[in-house]
């Protein structure tokens, strides 16, 4: 279905509903890729080929779960033309690639994948007279045995860094004498991202007036990954993301001893530590439909084989769900209201908020109930207005 339909046959819906409404929204997202400390913007690998074909690679950056390991060893794999399981990574050692940085900013395959490339392609240089002596058919564990008896290194430290001119952002930087006026505000500071990672998300949800209770229904992203080196992990990255972001922005709400919650002490004491407290998000809370789709036939000349770093940048088309939520609770307040004007919904969307924000007759009547705070302080008695508690 597309937006427009969907619009419709939620109007339509809640129309017909007066104690559950749905909401639809549609976001984008634009993720710079980089370092901003110029310095971070380099790594590290060591390649080894051994005489019956096998590789061992080590590299700067963390396994974590995140497929790194996976997309260095497809990336050594290619440039020798063996299957994947000829290829091995080692733990990763400052003894083995010195001087490493954390693996962070989505830059790690990026990094670590040029880096791999730069070493795998030294050793094809030295080798390629002895490939070209044994023929196209010779395999690799022939090539490095006959490539040994010569006496050929079979080992090499690839480095990659970004190119001057496509990292560096000097946040003090000030505006030098005589800038053209037609460039873009802060350009002078320099270049702060290598290229960008982009897609859109639309959400379906449905809230539940009387409880405040939300599911959602549907989730479609699509993603520009560039050339996906393994579109597998790409997608799995990508649903990951999106999970962190739908609850970061709907439940996971972080409470801690201030002004609205004196009854927590000492003052400044975190109350939600763990997960009685502290809602993540589970099975249930999972889109009832997912569809995760990779832009196609889309080109990015700035990293290792065209792919793009798929990290951090999809989590806040996680917000899809806030937002649809938000139009949700619109749908509510129109109704019990009579007009559709701006409210605050401030994030996450709790069940609380969602509940007091629908501004029912039954929500007016909690707050006409509701006493004085600890502190003698008088609550918001107009449902309109009213904001639920919160540590910000």
């Amino acid at each position: 279905k597309s937006v427009a339909q969907k619009r419709v046959e939620i109007d339509e819906f809640n129309k017909k509903n007066r104690w559950v409404k749905r909401g639809l929204s549609f976001v984008p997202t634009k993720f710079g890729i980089a370092f901003t400390a110029k310095l971070m913007n380099q790594g590290g690998a060591l390649v080894h080929v051994y005489t019956d074909g096998t590789i061992l690679i080590s590299h700067g950056g963390t396994e974590m779960g995140q497929g790194l390991h996976t997309k260095v060893c497809q990336v050594a794999a290619q440039a020798f033309g063996v299957p994947l399981d000829h290829v091995y990574v080692n733990d990763t050692s400052s003894d083995k690639v010195a001087n490493t940085h954390p693996t962070a900013a989505s830059m790690s395959t990026d990094l670590y994948g040029m880096a791999t490339l730069d070493a795998c392609r030294q050793i094809l240089e030295r080798i390629q007279p002895v490939r070209e002596k044994l023929g196209l058919e010779a395999t690799l564990a022939e090539v490095a045995m006959a490539a040994f008896v010569d006496r050929i290194d079979l080992s090499a430290h690839g480095y990659f860094r970004l190119a001057d001119d496509r990292c560096g952002f000097d946040w003090f930087a000030e505006k030098p004498e005589g800038y053209p006026e037609d460039k873009p505000e802060n350009s002078w500071k320099g270049h702060p991202f290598n290229y960008f990672t982009q897609g859109v998300a639309c959400a379906e949800v449905e809230i539940d007036v009387l409880t405040g209770n939300h599911r959602t229904i549907s989730a479609d992203l699509i993603v520009d990954v560039g050339s996906s080196i393994n579109p597998t992990i790409d997608i799995g990255q990508i649903e990951g993301a999106f999970a962190q972001g739908m609850g970061w922005s709907t439940i996971e709400e972080v409470i801690y001893s201030d002004d609205d919650h004196t009854w927590i002490r000492p003052r400044g004491k975190t109350f939600t530590t763990g997960p009685g407290t502290y809602k993540i998000p589970a099975f249930n809370d999972v889109p009832e439909q997912f569809n995760v789709s990779l832009l196609e036939d889309v080109d990015n000349p700035f990293a290792v084989h065209s792919s793009k770093a798929i990290g951090e940048p999809p989590f806040f088309l996680g917000a899809s769900v806030f937002y649809a939520i938000k139009d949700a609770i619109t749908a509510a307040r129109a109704e019990q209201l009579g007009h559709k004007d701006y409210f605050e919904l401030r994030m996450p969307a709790t069940s609380e908020r969602i509940r007091m924000l629908c501004a029912d007759k039954i929500a007016q009547k909690a707050l006409q109930s509701t006493g004085t705070y600890r502190d003698g302080r008088e609550p918001t008695r107009d449902v309109e207005s009213f904001q639920p508690q919160g540590s910000y």
